[in-house]
């Protein structure tokens, strides 16, 4: 797979890099981030924490916003930032130019539903095409971890579920745990799925944990001023079915946090070194 190079900018002694490629999951051109640590300068394969950003965000939100590359150029860690959805003229986009839906709003799944399926292949994308494309141009490990905020700690943590094996950590900023019973969930699940809720359970971390075989090391942090809290994100129904399926989940709520990046810049260290121990 080809890839061209957008931008590029040395960054705590490493690099921070752009690039844009040709999907063929996704039938368009596609953009994503990555932040390479120094370590790579002397010939070290690294390994990566995916991060998977959240509504109407692109691959550049957390690169500009979170404060990540510090301390990923302390611990080597590379950092792989994919858009949140397919984009181009051909690309179906909410007919009312809603937010949470179509363009900006990929959900980190594959879509059945017309007009979505052409394009809106989320789930393969992350899974798939992007990790063979970077451990293909650039030098990283096969150690993975993934990460994620909002939409995109739905799709970390469905991820990380589904493909336990591929992945050595996951953790996850007020992430939608439970997309079947909330309106972002119904509206695009309805959308992208169709009508039969069966097909959604693929798709909700709930419903996932509680038949999960193998368990990953999780973290989630919650901020406790978050305006989605109660109606989007719901966090006590991924705490109960953690605490009925045993599942080794550290859900920690921060008092006076929201759902903005100065949430995600606050704790982000710390998400960090808990991968870390993992890729190591």
């Amino acid at each position: 797979m080809n890839i061209k190079s957008l931008n590029k900018y040395k960054c705590f002694d490493g690099w921070q890099k752009q690039f844009s490629h040709e999907s063929t999951v996704l039938n368009c051109s596609m953009q994503f981030s990555i932040f390479l640590p120094p370590q790579v300068n002397t010939g070290e394969k690294v390994p990566v924490l995916y991060w998977l950003s959240g509504l109407t965000c692109t691959d550049e939100n957390f690169v500009q916003k979170a404060g990540a590359q510090r301390i990923a150029a302390k611990l080597g860690i590379a950092l792989v930032v994919p858009d949140t959805s397919p984009r181009g003229d051909s690309v179906a986009d909410a007919p009312d130019g809603a937010y949470d839906l179509g363009k900006g709003a990929g959900f980190y799944l594959n879509a059945t539903e017309e007009p979505w399926q052409s394009h809106y292949k989320m789930y393969d994308y992350v899974t798939q095409e992007l990790p063979q494309l970077i451990e293909e141009h650039f030098p990283v490990a096969d150690k993975r971890s993934i990460s994620g905020h909002s939409m995109g700690g739905h799709g970390a943590l469905t991820i990380a579920l589904k493909n336990p094996s591929d992945y050595q950590s996951v953790s996850a900023f007020s992430p939608i745990v439970n997309p079947m019973n909330c309106p972002w969930g119904k509206k695009a699940f309805t959308a992208y799925l169709g009508k039969d809720t069966k097909k959604w359970e693929q798709y909700d971390t709930c419903k996932l944990m509680r038949g999960a075989n193998s368990k990953l090391p999780m973290l989630v942090d919650q901020g406790g001023a978050d305006t989605f809290l109660t109606e989007q994100l719901m966090p006590e129904s991924l705490e109960l079915v953690a605490k009925n399926a045993n599942y080794p989940v550290s859900l920690r709520y921060q008092a006076g946090y929201d759902h903005s990046y100065f949430f995600i810049a606050s704790f982000i260290e710390e998400h960090l070194k808990f991968h870390s121990q993992y890729l190591s």
